[in-house]
């Protein structure tokens, strides 16, 4: 087992060979980490995840552009299909797992930051159901009916598609009144989510995980108590 301090030069290593898109380290690290008896599920979230967060936080404040995002997925997917399986056989995953349909609504074709949370939620185990960019409004109706998500991911990067929030979130309440709805973009805010009648709302890619457990596990807690 590695120690603490050659855990945390492990999970350094992961974080900075995604940040730095170097996908032969990204690979080396995550089998050094296996080798040497880190959590894998701990690599992946601590390590290879942060990396790409730090990425985002990068592309956010215009340090780093759509080509080296797509480079540290690269990293990151290369980190994780070794990790991966060594999750799947410890029986280690994230403590609540769901699934979520996510898009970009209609007439926005932002979708750097719904990718970002796409891979978030892979790498945490959720099953997640992208229907892409631009997406028409009934479309998130028929995915989540189809799929029966308990969650639905909205996003949109522009003020203008903003507002074909609430009807989306009108028309899935119609269809589905327990479905937990997640808004996430440069223009949402916690108090927008609020007016627009979604259970949540996510400020970067890092933290839409741990909202979507949490209105899992408010879900849950509904479901038994009735």
């Amino acid at each position: 087992m590695a120690t603490e301090e050659r855990t945390k030069e492990i999970l350094k290593g992961l974080h900075d060979s995604v940040y730095e898109f170097e996908e032969d380290d990204a690979v080396k690290w995550a089998k050094t980490a296996l080798e040497e008896g880190v959590d894998p599920f701990v690599a992946t979230m601590e390590g290879i995840a942060e990396g790409m967060i730090a990425a985002g936080e990068a592309y956010n404040e215009k340090k780093y552009f759509v080509p080296e995002l797509l480079m540290c997925a690269d990293a990151l997917y290369a980190g994780l299909d070794i990790l991966k399986p060594a999750i799947e056989a410890s029986g280690r995953q994230a403590e609540v797992k769901g699934s979520i349909v996510l898009g970009v609504v209609e007439g926005d074709v932002h979708d750097i930051g719904k990718n970002l949370v796409k891979m978030m939620f892979e790498v945490a185990g959720w099953t997640v159901y992208d229907l892409g960019k631009d997406v028409p409004l009934d479309k998130f109706v028929e995915e989540q009916i189809k799929t029966d998500a308990e969650v639905v991911g909205l996003s949109a990067l522009m003020t203008t598609s903003m507002l074909a929030m609430p009807v989306v979130i009108e028309k899935l309440r119609a269809k589905n009144p327990k479905v937990r709805i997640l808004l996430g973009g440069a223009p949402v805010n916690p108090e927008v989510a609020e007016k627009y009648g979604a259970d949540g709302y996510a400020k970067t890619a890092g933290t839409a995980v741990d909202e979507a457990i949490n209105l899992l596990k408010v879900l849950k807690e509904e479901e038994l108590g009735e």
